[in-house]
């Protein structure tokens, strides 16, 4: 196997898993890092049964995975659950892989306004005690929060995955490739966007765009 094809990147698959099974088979990966959006009728697991013995399968969550309960918790609550990546530095095939799930909400932090709420406690703390709760709800689950955020600068890795773009699109967000930066990550690969395309923000930060059901090699090179 080629050094640059021991991981694969999958964009926002969006129920449609065929592409991915199909680059496995082919090429057996040491592992695959899934983008986000999956939009699950069945728990994650059922969806990639046929290649479970030949990978490792890694994640990072969208939008579109909070959207129902039934979703949330074909993702969430799946036998691949403990390979959640999200605000982790996990090592997968010799590298160290950030991640980060979720989108920025205008309710809680959307860069490069001031977020609203600092964290999570900060939000149930303010709420009005008829709508105070225990658990947040699953729209604000998918919200990137801020001082988690900082708090991910302070961890090392090599490869940053997020489903939010960073400013190498013209829908990203700045800060991501400030997280990037302060991480000493080289690669950045993100979905949400279903555009396929390459690009460098500061710091020679190579970032890839992985459209919707493409498979990405660690160079940013398509995989059929």
């Amino acid at each position: 196997m080629s050094q640059h094809k021991r991981i694969f990147f999958a964009g926002d698959p969006h129920g449609n898993f065929k592409p991915l099974i199909s680059a496995v088979h082919k090429h057996k990966p040491e592992a695959v890092v899934l983008l986000g959006d999956y939009d699950l009728d069945e728990p994650l697991e059922k969806c990639l049964e046929t290649i479970a013995d030949l990978t490792e399968i890694w994640w990072i969550a969208g939008n579109h995975d909070f959207e129902t309960p039934v979703k949330y918790n074909n993702l969430f609550k799946s036998a691949f659950s403990h390979r959640d990546l999200h605000l982790k530095v996990t090592e997968i095939a010799g590298l160290k892989i950030a991640g980060l799930s979720g989108v920025f909400l205008g309710r809680v932090w959307y860069p490069p306004q001031q977020p609203k709420w600092m964290g999570k406690s900060h939000y149930l703390d303010n709420q009005s005690v008829n709508a105070q709760k225990t658990e947040l709800s699953l729209k604000y689950k998918s919200a990137i929060w801020h001082d988690e955020f900082e708090a991910f600068k302070q961890q090392k890795a090599d490869i940053l995955v997020s489903h939010e773009a960073p400013g190498s699109h013209r829908h990203g967000f700045k800060v991501i490739g400030e997280l990037a930066a302060s991480m000493g990550v080289k690669h950045i690969f993100h979905g949400h966007l279903h555009e396929n395309y390459v690009g460098f923000i500061k710091n020679n930060i190579k970032v890839c765009g992985v459209a919707n059901t493409s498979i990405k090699d660690l160079l940013g090179n398509q995989v059929s």
